[in-house]
């Protein structure tokens, strides 16, 4: 990914500067790179983080939290979102175990026992209902046939049909990137199955005959 752009970012400046550029990366400058949040927290403020599981180290409650059937990614990430959160969960705003965000990260796991009470007996879209009434940013952690059956999913083309030679219909995950004059994914409505074997033998072979001739 990072390779792609820089390619893409070096074609742009060539077209802007007309010099051409090399451009290099690693899966080791790709690692490091993407911790630039926590690596920023080292450098800068000399604190070497520790594993804390899927909470955020610097904002609570901003995390996954556990309810009766699927977890849910709850992002509690200002005070005003604070106000409008801890009702859901039968926590009084001015609690002063977590009136503010420094509070709320010392007593993480109080505060994380207390959220999963209150959303343990509840099914996540119950959950995920009430969260999106609230105005508080949040998510389901879905299985794979969940993200595959979801509408969201469905509606953005990223599940395509196909007719295989072989086993019928087949259903695919489909192409992550869509442009703005094209109405399907992929650029077309209808999509081919991946090929069996030698399916293309003989046009393979007319293509390399054909670029020989050319030779």
């Amino acid at each position: 990914m990072n390779g792609a752009f820089g390619l893409l970012a070096a074609l742009h400046d060539r077209e802007r500067t007309g010099r051409g550029r090399v451009v290099r990366t690693s899966l080791l400058a790709s690692v490091v790179g993407i911790h630039g949040f926590q690596g920023t927290r080292t450098t800068i403020a000399g604190q070497v983080p520790r594993a804390i599981g899927n909470q955020h180290p610097s904002i609570a409650p901003y995390g996954l939290f556990r309810t009766a059937d699927a977890p849910v990614q709850v992002a509690v990430g200002s005070e005003g979102l604070w106000a409008s959160f801890a009702p859901l969960v039968g926590v009084a705003v001015d609690d002063p175990r977590f009136a503010r965000n420094g509070d709320r990260v010392e007593r993480r796991e109080e505060l994380r026992e207390l959220i999963e009470k209150a959303f343990g007996t509840r099914s996540s879209e119950d959950v995920l209902t009430a969260l999106e009434r609230a105005g508080i940013p949040a998510g389901k952690v879905r299985t794979l046939d969940d993200v595959y059956a979801w509408e969201q999913t469905r509606s953005q083309g990223l599940v395509i049909g196909v007719d295989h030679p072989v086993f019928g219909r087949l259903e695919l995950p489909g192409p992550v990137l869509r442009f703005d004059d094209n109405t399907y994914a992929g650029g077309r409505k209808d999509h081919v199955a991946p090929p069996v074997l030698d399916q293309h033998r003989q046009q393979l072979l007319d293509w390399l005959d054909a670029r020989e001739a050319v030779r």
